[in-house]
């Protein structure tokens, strides 16, 4: 598979690493990789997600990224789904976060059984989208995962970053209509 990355996919890919590892968290997850898309310059992704609007929201993409980690990274509508059976994750994340601390429930640094040293794993939400940017590049009829296809990916995966995106109108309709498959951008300009 990752012989298949494009030059700017792996810098994604790396960037998801370091977003990773500089929270400490014991795993890189579809979020890390949303936050280092957010990063990443001069691919087709970044073009897509300056088109949408995204690029003057980056910090309040981050926001919302991290008041999800802050709920153990359950989506809004985990959360309401468990607020109908009297669950008020609200609450849970502040009596954990008065006992612990800020951000206990994340996972990431700081919080306890902090994870040190050596390189995160891939979790499954990552692999995910590996999958998915794949699946996506070849129904696309593109031989190579570029930038593109793993945020194509992340608009169609259930989570956190993909209900951060939706929030800021960033889906997959969306992204397509900005970054059509290249094989139709060459057809076009002929």
């Amino acid at each position: 598979m990752f012989e298949r990355l494009t030059k700017d996919a792996r810098a994604v890919i790396e960037g998801a690493v370091e977003q990773a590892r500089s929270g400490g968290a014991r795993t890189v997850d579809a979020e890390h990789v949303l936050l280092a898309l957010l990063d990443s310059e001069g691919g087709r992704a970044s073009f897509a997600l300056s088109a949408l609007g995204l690029g003057e929201s980056r910090d309040a993409v981050r926001e919302a990224v991290g008041e999800a980690r802050r709920r153990a990274g359950l989506t809004r509508a985990e959360a309401d789904a468990l607020a109908g059976l009297g669950i008020d994750v609200g609450e849970i994340v502040a009596r954990v976060e008065e006992a612990h601390g800020v951000g206990a429930m994340t996972g990431d640094a700081g919080s306890p059984g902090r994870w040190s040293g050596g390189r995160p794993r891939f979790g499954r939400g990552a692999k995910d989208v590996l999958e998915r940017a794949l699946r996506v590049a070849l129904g696309r009829g593109e031989r190579s995962v570029g930038g593109e296809h793993l945020l194509l990916a992340l608009t169609v995966l259930p989570g956190v970053a993909g209900e951060v995106l939706a929030d800021f109108g960033v889906t997959f309709e969306e992204v397509t209509r900005v970054c059509p498959p290249a094989h139709s951008a060459r057809s076009a300009e002929k």
